[in-house]
């Protein structure tokens, strides 16, 4: 047991509603502020995107025994449904069997946190706008306007984990040395929403992640557990085929027709929901250092926001939670020390996780049309399963194990480019699954 601090989280999100839970089982009184209303009594909806949670995000859960509360409100997804446009869907499956990813609504999981930290005796503040800190002492200033007055709130640790356009970060970028950046996507997203069957079932396969990729553009779907399915439509802001492109219902139903022509059934307020909900942005941000002396500290977004192709940003946030667990074990009551191998061993696996995010909306959106690329990820299925030691798909590496994104990534590279020679064979169409196959590979892991 650490000496117990006096601890303020601000940010009430998945991130930080996780680690109060975390800090509070360390023996801390903790705090939660958050300029919203409490997410329990309001409607969350109109900018979501549905959350997959993978073996890291199970991990921050099992180590506090919360798993089996979070699988009631999640749904099972074990593949990709690609949607090419004509009536026929291709599979294809993330792992092995039984190696899946889980569907959760945002807005559900977040209730579910913060039920989950108020029974553990954590004390949350909504409505209680969080403008500045002093990082030298872990002052909050809480006000209710920028530049009206302002309270000062004493603690002996702030974790800011308050998002992407964090408050507690803007304070420690004013600091020298700190190193800051920030990468608009040129693409945004809009939520859509298929709604239920009249006897509660789904219009769609609830256990796969549906894609309709379009090239620059594309739309998904993951299934809620009320049979709804949350959808996600991705497109240029500006442009041909764009948001600033759909100006009026005419043209939207004419662009829904010629792309997506097997949704018109299955999504009936595809009008209301485009013009009713915002078009939002999406942003990566990395900088350097997460944390101040023994007093304040950055985790999830407010340090690593990434785009949401990989699904990662809450497993990435959750598995921040388990490596600053570890280093507890590690140094006691020295924060100094528990911070600074916090963030030295979790820095590059955030910049890892954010390539590999941005990769894979190129993934998603063009490759996953491509019998090219189907045919590589069939060769690679293939010899994986008979060469488990050997070859693990990137994908599996950083879905369905622990290994550090930064690891998962470099051999990731490797294995491409191996897989580049191998496409480059004579009629592989037909000789994939050859034994001359497999000797080319097995000769180009032993050379690399």
């Amino acid at each position: 047991m650490q000496t117990p601090k006096k601890i303020a989280v601000v940010g009430s999100g998945l991130v930080g509603t996780l680690l109060s839970i975390y800090l509070k089982r360390r023996g801390h009184e903790v705090h939660v502020f958050d300029r919203s209303p409490d997410i329990r009594k309001i409607q969350f909806s109109g900018r979501s995107i549905n959350l997959v949670m993978s073996n890291r995000g199970w991990k921050a859960l099992e180590f506090l025994g919360l798993q089996n509360e979070v699988k009631k409100i999640g749904i099972p997804v074990d593949k990709r449904a690609i949607h090419t446009g004509t009536n026929e869907v291709t599979y294809q499956h993330y792992g092995k069997d039984g190696e899946y990813i889980y569907s959760l609504s945002r807005g559900n999981l977040n209730r579910k946190m913060v039920d989950l930290a108020e029974a553990e005796g954590v004390q949350f503040h909504f409505e209680q706008k969080i403008w500045d800190v002093t990082l030298a002492t872990a002052t909050l200033h809480e006000g209710e306007t920028e530049r009206g007055a302002w309270e000062e709130l004493n603690f002996d640790l702030v974790f800011g984990a308050d998002g992407a356009f964090s408050r507690v970060r803007h304070r420690m970028q004013r600091q020298s040395m700190f190193n800051y950046s920030q990468d608009f996507l040129q693409v945004g997203y809009k939520e859509l929403h298929i709604p239920a069957n009249a006897d509660g079932s789904h219009k769609l396969d609830q256990h796969s992640l549906h894609i309709w990729p379009r090239g620059n553009f594309m739309l998904m779907a993951l299934a809620n557990p009320d049979g709804t399915f949350t959808c996600t439509l991705f497109m240029p802001h500006e442009g041909e085929n764009s948001f600033a492109s759909l100006q009026d219902k005419e043209t939207l139903v004419a662009f829904f027709a010629n792309h997506f022509p097997d949704t018109k059934e299955v999504i009936p307020d595809l009008v209301e929901d485009f013009f009713k909900n915002p078009t939002s942005f999406l942003v990566t941000m990395k900088c350097y250092p997460w944390t101040y002396e023994d007093k304040v500290a950055l985790i999830g977004d407010a340090c690593h926001a990434i785009v949401p192709f990989y699904g990662h940003g809450m497993n990435a946030g959750f598995e921040d939670i388990t490596i600053l667990n570890q280093c507890i074990d590690a140094f006691g009551d020295d924060w100094k020390a528990i911070f600074k191998a916090y963030q030295e061993s979790r820095k590059p696996n955030a910049d890892a996780i954010a390539e590999l995010s941005y990769r894979n909306f190129m993934e998603m959106s063009a490759k996953t049309a491509d019998p090219k690329f189907l045919l590589q990820k069939k060769i690679e299925k293939w010899f994986s399963e008979k060469h488990p030691q050997l070859w693990v798909p990137l994908y599996s590496r950083v879905t369905f194990s622990t290994q550090p994104y930064a690891e998962a990534l470099a051999i990731g590279d490797k294995q491409n480019a191996i897989m580049e020679q191998v496409m480059l064979q004579e009629n592989i169409e037909n000789n994939w699954n050859s034994s001359e196959t497999e000797k080319l590979i097995l000769q180009l892991l032993q050379s690399n």
